[in-house]
C-alpha cells in the first residue's frame, strides 16, 4: 500500500498558518480543526516548517503565560521531511518513528498535495494486515 492510496481516501485537505501568526491563533485552529498539527506556508505555499502539539507545549515550558504573543516562525520544527505519494506506507512509517513526529507533507513533483498522520498509515495498515488475514484463512479451508 501507497501513500497515494491513503490520499485518494481522505483528499488533500492541508491546514496551514503564516509564520507571522501567533501561538494563540495556531492552538486555536488546531482545537477547532481537531488536528495534532499545522504546516507552517509563505505566501506562495512553500513549506517553511511544521507546528505540532508538541512544539505549542515545548513553548509553553519555555515562554510560560507569554506563549500567545509567541510567533510560530519561532516555535515551529524546520527542515520538515516529505514523502511522495509513491512511498510505501512502511518506509513513511520508518521515518517517523525514527524521526519521532506523526505528520509528513505529501509533495509531488515540488507542489505539496497533502499530508498523512501516524494514525492515517496505522488505520489502512491494519486494514492491509486484516486481508492478507482473510487471504490466508480462506488459502487454508479451501486446500
Amino acid at each position: 500500500m501507497f501513500v497515494a492510496d491513503i490520499l485518494k481516501e481522505k483528499g488533500g485537505k492541508v491546514f496551514s498558518i503564516g509564520p507571522d501568526s501567533t501561538a494563540l491563533e495556531a492552538a486555536r485552529l488546531i482545537a477547532k480543526q481537531g488536528i495534532g498539527s499545522l504546516l507552517v506556508l509563505d505566501g506562495t505555499g512553500d513549506i517553511l516548517g511544521i507546528l505540532s502539539e508538541r512544539d505549542l507545549a515545548h513553548g509553553l515550558a519555555l515562554s510560560g503565560a507569554g506563549l500567545p504573543s509567541v510567533k510560530v516562525s519561532e516555535m515551529m520544527t524546520q527542515n520538515v521531511m516529505v514523502c511522495t505519494p509513491g512511498d510505501t506506507l512502511h518506509s513513511v512509517m520508518e521515518r517517523m518513528t525514527h524521526g519521532r513526529f506523526r505528520h509528513l507533507p505529501v509533495v509531488e513533483k515540488g507542489a505539496l498535495i497533502g499530508v498523512v498522520s501516524i494514525g492515517d498509515i496505522v488505520k489502512h495498515r491494519l486494514a492491509e494486515l486484516a486481508g492478507e488475514a482473510e487471504a490466508l484463512k480462506s488459502y487454508i479451508t479451501s486446500a
